[in-house]
């Protein structure tokens, strides 16, 4: 699901999708043709070559500005969280969850070790506790949508279904809320922003933190290298996922897809914050495949919740019209999911689009340090 220009990403919402489905248009925000992402850029001419003239070290210091930015900005979403009462900050805790740990693999390769690893195991536990929170609003606001319309076919049902999401929804931040206590993330925001900066570390780490940022300092080729790791265990990661996908259409695979795109598309981020040419173009084509699989992904969360919501006794016992006006929802949202499914694999299927992705992954992975010298 994309982020508007500034970085800050808002919900996509089944009923978006559905409207646009059921009007015979398209979503404008993803509409793309296969030719976004550029050829990968050659060398330049030997008049025209940029020289690297960055300081020893500036690359990884840039990275570390960067990280203790994103850091910034996952705490600052905690308060407003925990009130519980505003979703959009909920989904960008997640997401700014994701572009952190995503900067922490990049500065400490995994797998991470020692306090890294504890560090790290807080962003990832509390990105998982909102997940279901965030399923639920994202539902809900599709849902309101409908019952918002004059004609709504089945609007007692979808009314049923409301209900049902807002008491899934209060459980679900409950148990959050008793996750997130547990953290002490005052010390967890000290502890890790130490690591980031080069003079920060805590006396029983000092030596391991301190030998690293020296030695980052002293051999800026070693950024380049991390870079290349990086993105080439990402990449590779992403292209397996989507083929695996290909021969394997079940929801767990196509998940796995999606949640291997974002890894992919938040590494290309930190890629763009040194202007390397093509990632601008790349990214719009990552969110745009993020975009749909996000829509599936929907459509999947919402069939789950719609059979929980059949499998209680006494909702079937008390209430088996209503029981089969869900099951007929159900059907229409397998068709919705499936158009989806099939949009998503024209995406990936030897597209032109997926062929200039990977063209540009192996440029910049054959000579990282050319690519961003012609920033």
């Amino acid at each position: 699901m994309s982020p508007p220009a500034n970085g800050t990403e808002q919900a996509d919402s089944y009923g978006t999708s559905i409207m646009h489905h059921a009007n015979g248009t398209k979503d404008p925000g993803s509409v793309l043709t296969d030719n976004t992402i550029p050829p990968a850029p050659g060398p330049a001419p030997p008049s025209e070559k940029k020289v690297n003239t960055s300081a020893p070290g500036e690359e990884w210091h840039k990275v570390r500005k960067l990280a203790v930015r994103q850091l910034e900005r996952f705490m600052s979403l905690e308060p407003k969280v925990l009130r519980g009462d505003d979703p959009g900050a909920i989904h960008d805790m997640r997401v700014a969850s994701r572009r952190l740990q995503q900067v922490v693999d990049l500065l400490y390769s995994p797998p991470a070790t020692g306090e890294i690893r504890k560090l790290r195991r807080v962003i990832k536990r509390s990105r998982r506790s909102l997940s279901e929170i965030r399923n639920c609003d994202v539902l809900l606001k599709s849902v309101s949508a409908r019952l918002a319309r004059k004609r709504t076919s089945r609007r007692e049902v979808w009314t049923a279904v409301e209900h049902y999401l807002h008491q899934r929804r209060s459980k679900s931040f409950e148990k959050s809320l008793r996750k997130i206590s547990k953290t002490n993330m005052a010390v967890f925001y000290v502890h890790l922003k130490g690591h980031f900066t080069v003079n920060g570390a805590k006396p029983d780490s000092a030596h391991h933190t301190q030998h690293e940022a020296e030695s980052q300092h002293r051999v800026p080729e070693l950024f380049y290298e991390r870079i290349r790791q990086t993105l080439e265990n990402v990449a590779k990661a992403f292209e397996d996922q989507i083929a695996l996908s290909l021969r394997d259409p079940s929801p767990s695979v196509i998940h796995g897809a999606r949640i291997a795109t974002k890894r992919l598309r938040y590494l290309i981020e930190v890629i763009r914050e040194f202007g390397v040419p093509g990632s601008d173009e790349l990214l719009v084509w990552l969110r745009s495949l993020q975009r749909g699989l996000g829509e599936w992904h929907d459509l999947e969360v919402l069939e789950e919740m719609m059979i929980e919501m059949m499998a209680r006794p006494e909702f079937l016992r008390d209430q088996l019209e209503m029981a089969m006006g869900v099951q007929k929802l159900m059907v229409r949202n397998r068709m919705d999911k499936k158009a989806l499914q099939e949009e998503y694999f024209r995406k990936v299927a030897d597209s032109t689009g997926f062929r200039q992705m990977k063209k540009w992954i192996a440029y910049l992975l054959s000579a990282p340090s050319a690519a961003f010298a012609k920033a």
